[in-house]
Order: structure tokens, then C-alpha cells, then sequence
């Protein structure tokens, strides 16, 4: 005889629903504890405004990850979605703008190109029995680099009618949000309720047993790449929407982050399980991440080190459930707790090291109330870690609180630290935009917030700036042309190393250089390859110019790290056959000019750059009326004038 009571039966019922639930969406029971330590953690988290920033930022990366979970279910992968997104939304652009196509058809056309993508890449594995990882990562490739060829490495405007796909309607309803969640319904559905959705899961739990129920295997995969590539046509079109322009660098990496939403949200990468709501959570759970790191001020590397943990624990997770090491739901999400408290762990640490700057009030002009936001467009450069040490002193000396964020050249991450100041209320922001159209939609948002901007290196176009503080890339390319041509006598062959194709310091100091050496007809410029501003991609770009034009006598290089790379590969002939000049003066590149392997370099005193960009925004965030420009003086570096420049 049961003594077992009907309240009793109930609480257990109740008990078991509850671990079901939990079983079937741990990365939603993550996300929620994710949320509650961060809106105890930072008071700014939780605001409206700052979780509508979290749902526009996580949009692209959960609409690309909506069509990578069909190509996972089935047992595969898809590395080109960013690449054919950025394809796409250069498509887009350039039938539109330059080719004066109706912006409906364009927007088709955009979406057909990301079709012809993937089924490309189904065909190259299908009928081409490629592996998934070389058929996509070969399109990858062949997509980035027709974005260039297209856009001939310079972003290109949007039309007016589709930059408001980046708006808000009213007050709280952003449309990549609704854009996302569109896309979301539609990935369940087709998942759930077609035949195309079950013949995927069936493909992906045992292919041969698929094939051998009478289910077209390769046709399905034609259907399952071709729905990815539509998907990242989309999640390009709203990506360049936020940006206000089509970017041929855009959505960088991001086929990584989309891929590691799918697998958070609890998909095998072995195939069979995935579900779209699994999805938008792991993309809600990296969005949610990089948004409480930035409020936090943590380092952008150690941010790379946080997510990659979060990945890491993913696929853990994944193996140990595909090898059958089956756990209860009660240990399961106690290690699951461990891990997120793992991760806070880390960001807590590294909050707590002195990643902010400056300004505890107590030095220089004790401004203790005022905090600035810097984004810089990345660190992995001299010149722009001398900004922001400049910057960091100054913040000190004026005693107040510098934030700073790495942007890592991705103009759509340096939208959203941007959105992120302005949430927190910053009294003043500081953007060395990626680029300067990319930068103009944050910008006008910090515009209507109230929040005054100054632009440091590179303007910011379509938007207002309290000041721009910069010397002129452009004078200083035709300083550096007329250095070289003078060192060779107004005669000779050269080659150019450019920056990384589409950026404005890339084009600018290429006008420029292009505008001084015009001016003598006895130079002959044989050769022009970007190596993207890299010290390694200058060596390697330099070796193979020589195996063609051997007879080379001058290079400019449109900063120092390139031409370092250059000096390298050029060997003994550095100074003396060949002269090098660089740009941006900093330590290395003066360095190499007092050691005479580098013949001059054009310095632009990054850390003088930096004090004057706070000393700017410490004015404005006070009221004060300030200059709209502000130049730094632009000189050049040679063995003569070398020690002024050293330090």
C-alpha cells in the first residue's frame, strides 16, 4: 500500500519537470546565472538601455549561428558565413550606390549571392567529396577576397532606405532584434515541421542509415549549405546597416563565434541535435559576456581568454555527452556552476589588475567625477599602444577615470563599445575609429545621449565630434614621398606596402604618397601589395616583390611595422641599395633610423596624440567650448634629427 501523498506526487512531478527543463536547456540556466552576477557585479548591466545593446549586438552573430546549426545538425561545418556575409552586404552596396539598382532588387541580389555561396560549397562536398572544413574554408577565401575585388578595398554607402534595417522603432524596439528573431522562428520551423528539417537530423545522427531510408542525401545538403549562405546574407545586410556602409573587412572571425553560439547552445558538433532556440541562447551568452567584460573594463585579450573557456566547456560538454559519460542533471549543472563562477572568476581578477586608468581623483586636477571612454581600433600595434599609454598619463594627471577598449580592427565590436559607454554614462568618449563611416552610427548615438566624442588619428564621417585630434595622414604620405624621392635623386623604382585594405589610414596615406611622387616623373612605382599594417605579412609581401623586381632601389611602407618587415627581408640591402621609409615614428621604426636600415620614418608622436585626445574630452565633458580640430604636428624622422624622436 503507497503512503505516498498527492502533495507529495506533486512537489515530484513538479521536481522532475524542472530537471527535464534544465536537462534540455542548460545553456538557458547559464545565461541566467550569467545575468544575476553581472547586474550585481556592474550597476550599468541591467539598465533598459544596456540590455537593448545586448540584443542588437548579439543579432548578427545569432543570424549567421541560425544557419551554421543546419550545417551542423547534418554533421558538417561552415567556416566562409562571414566572409559571404561581408560578400553580400558589398553586393548590396555596390548595385545600389554605384550601379543606381533599385535597393529592393540589390537587397535580392545580395540575399542570391549568399545562396550561390552555399550551394557552391554543398556541390564542392557533395559531388566534390571535399571535406566540409576545406570546401568552406576555401569559399571563405574566394568570398573575401571578391568583397575586395568589388569594393576595390573601400567601404561603400549604404542606401538611406536600408541603413534604418540598424534603427529603432520608437523607443524600444531595435530591427536587428526583430530581424534576429524572425530568422530564429524560421530556423525552428524549417527544423521542426518540414521534411528538409527531420532529413538533416537524420543525416546528421547516422548518414548511411539516411541514405538508405530512401532520403536524398546530397540533395539535402545542397539545401542545408545553400540556407547557410541566405542566412549570413542576411546577417550581412543588418551588420552594414549598423555600420551605415559595406565594409570588405567586416564580419572578420565571426564564422568562430557563430559556430561556438550553436555549440553553447547545445548542439553536436558530431550531428543530429541542435535546436534554434539553443542557438539564440549561446549567441545571447557571448553578447552578454563581452557586454558585461567592457562594463567591467576588463582587457579585450583577456576577454578572448573568457570566451575561449566558455568555448572550451562547450565542446567538453558535447564529447563527454557523444562518449555516453552520462552525468545526473544535479551534477551536471553543478559543474556548470563551477564553470560560470570559473569565468567570473577570471573576470573579476582581471577587473581587479589595474586595466582601467588613472584617475582616482586624487592626482593632477581631481576631476574624481568625470570618466572618459577610449576605443582604440586595436592594440596590436606600437603606434596605437603609445596612444594609449599617452592617453593613460594624461588621465592620470587630470585625475580622472579612464576606461579603454580594444576595438582588434573590427568596426562592428567598436560600434558596440561605443553603445556600451554611452549606456554607462560616460561624461566624455575618445574613438580612434576602425573606420571612419563604420564609426558615424555609435557616434550619433552618443550625439543624442548627450555625450560628447572626440575623434582621435581618424575623423569620424556623418556624425559630430566635440574635436578631431590627428595629424594629416595625407601630408604625411606626401612628406614620406617626397623623403624617398630626395634620397634617391628623383630617380629609381619602388614599391608601396600598404595597410590593410578599406581602412581611411590605409587610403589616406596612400593619397598622399600617390600625390607627392607624381611630382617626380624618374620614379617608377613597379609594384603595390597590402600587407596589413603586419610585421610578419611586410617580410613575407617584401620577399616576394624582390623574386620580381629585383632591381628595386625604394620602398614606402605605410607604417613602421611593415617597413621593418621589409628591412628584413631586404637584408644587407636595407641603407644602403634600397631605402626604406616608413611611417608612424614609433620606438622600432626610430630605432631602425638611428641604426640606419630604415631611412626616415614620418613620426606622428602617438603618445602626444593621446594626452591631447584627453586633455580634449576632459574640456568637453565639462562644457567647455573647444577648437573642432586639433593638429599634431607631423615631422620627419631621419638619422639626423633621430634623438628627439627616441622615447
Amino acid at each position: 500500500m503507497s503512503t505516498t501523498t498527492p502533495r507529495e506526487t506533486g512537489q515530484s512531478n513538479a521536481a522532475s519537470l524542472a530537471r527535464r527543463f534544465l536537462g534540455e536547456n542548460g545553456a538557458l540556466a547559464g545565461l541566467v546565472v550569467l545575468v544575476v552576477v553581472l547586474a550585481l557585479m556592474s550597476s550599468d548591466f541591467l539598465t533598459v538601455t544596456n540590455l537593448l545593446n545586448v540584443g542588437v549586438q548579439a543579432a548578427v552573430t545569432a543570424i549567421l549561428a541560425f544557419g551554421v546549426t543546419f550545417v551542423i545538425v547534418t554533421g558538417g561545418i561552415d567556416l566562409s558565413v562571414g566572409a559571404v556575409a561581408a560578400l553580400s552586404a558589398v553586393v548590396l552596396a555596390w548595385t545600389a550606390t554605384n550601379h543606381g539598382v533599385p535597393w529592393p532588387v540589390a537587397l535580392v541580389l545580395a540575399v542570391l549571392v549568399g545562396i550561390a555561396a552555399g550551394l557552391v560549397n554543398g556541390l564542392l562536398i557533395t559531388y566534390g567529396q571535399l571535406p566540409p572544413f576545406i570546401a568552406t574554408l576555401a569559399m571563405l577565401g574566394v568570398a573575401r577576397g571578391l568583397a575586395l575585388v568589388i569594393s576595390d578595398g573601400s567601404p561603400i554607402p549604404l542606401p538611406s532606405a536600408v541603413t534604418h534595417l540598424g534603427d529603432t522603432i520608437g523607443k524600444y524596439l531595435p530591427v536587428p532584434v526583430l530581424v534576429m528573431l524572425a530568422m530564429g522562428g524560421i530556423t525552428a520551423v524549417v527544423l521542426a515541421r518540414t521534411y528538409s528539417g527531420r532529413a538533416m537530423y537524420a543525416i546528421g545522427g547516422n548518414e548511411e542509415a539516411a541514405r538508405l531510408s530512401g532520403i536524398r542525401v546530397d540533395r539535402q545538403k545542397l539545401v542545408t549549405y545553400a540556407l547557410s549562405g541566405a542566412f549570413a546574407a542576411v546577417a550581412g545586410v543588418v551588420l552594414a546597416s549598423r555600420l551605415a556602409s559595406a565594409q570588405p573587412q567586416a564580419a572578420n572571425g565571426y564564422e568562430l563565434d557563430a559556430i561556438a553560439a550553436v555549440v553553447i547552445g547545445g548542439a553536436s558538433l558530431a550531428g543530429g541535435k541542435g535546436r534554434a532556440f539553443g542557438t539564440l541562447v549561446g549567441a545571447l551568452i557571448l553578447a552578454v559576456l563581452r557586454n558585461g567584460l567592457n562594463l567591467l573594463e576588463v582587457s579585450a585579450f583577456w576577454q578572448q581568454v573568457v570566451i575561449g573557456v566558455v568555448i572550451a566547456l562547450a565542446v567538453l560538454l558535447d564529447t563527454v555527452r557523444r562518449k555516453g559519460l552520462r552525468l545526473s542533471s544535479r551534477k551536471a549543472w553543478a559543474g556548470a556552476a563551477v564553470a560560470l563562477a570559473a569565468v567570473v572568476a577570471i573576470a573579476v581578477g582581471v577587473a581587479s589588475t589595474g586595466n582601467k586608468s588613472g584617475g582616482s581623483g586624487v592626482a593632477g586636477g581631481g576631476h574624481a567625477n568625470i570618466k572618459i571612454g577610449l576605443s582604440v581600433s586595436t592594440l596590436n600595434n606600437p603606434f596605437f599602444v603609445q596612444f594609449r599609454d599617452g592617453a593613460q598619463e594624461e588621465a592620470k594627471k587630470e585625475g580622472v577615470t579612464l576606461s579603454v577598449q580594444d576595438a582588434q580592427n573590427d568596426a562592428s565590436q567598436q560600434v558596440n563599445q561605443v553603445q556600451n559607454y554611452s549606456s554607462q554614462g560616460m561624461k566624455a568618449i575618445v574613438v580612434n575609429p576602425v573606420d571612419s563611416d563604420a564609426a558615424a552610427p555609435a557616434v550619433q548615438a552618443a550625439n543624442r545621449a548627450g555625450i560628447p566624442v572626440v575623434a582621435a588619428d581618424r575623423t569620424v564621417n556623418g556624425a559630430q565630434v566635440a574635436q578631431f585630434v590627428a595629424s594629416d595622414n595625407v601630408a604625411g604620405g606626401r612628406d614620406a614621398a617626397k623623403t624617398l624621392a630626395d634620397a634617391l635623386g628623383g630617380h629609381g623604382k619602388i614599391v608601396i606596402i600598404q595597410g590593410q585594405p578599406g581602412t581611411s589610414a590605409s587610403r589616406e596615406r596612400g593619397q598622399g604618397f600617390e600625390e607627392g611622387i607624381k611630382q617626380y616623373p624618374g620614379i617608377q612605382v613597379v609594384a603595390k601589395q597590402p600587407a596589413d599594417f603586419d610585421r610578419t605579412k611586410g617580410l613575407d609581401v617584401m620577399t616576394n616583390l624582390l623574386q620580381s623586381h629585383p632591381d628595386v632601389n625604394g620602398v614606402f611602407a605605410e607604417n613602421d611595422e611593415m617597413a621593418l618587415g621589409a628591412i628584413k627581408a631586404l637584408g644587407n640591402k636595407a641603407g644602403s641599395q634600397v631605402k626604406v621609409v616608413g611611417f608612424d615614428g614609433t620606438p622600432d621604426g626610430v630605432k631602425a633610423v638611428k641604426a640606419g636600415t630604415l631611412f626616415a620614418t614620418v613620426a606622428q608622436q602617438p603618445r602626444l596624440l593621446g594626452r591631447m585626445a584627453v586633455q580634449s574630452a576632459v574640456k568637453a565633458a565639462q562644457g567647455e567650448k573647444i577648437d573642432p580640430t586639433n593638429a599634431v604636428p607631423v615631422k620627419v624622422a631621419t638619422r639626423e634629427n633621430a634623438d628627439q624622436f627616441a622615447g
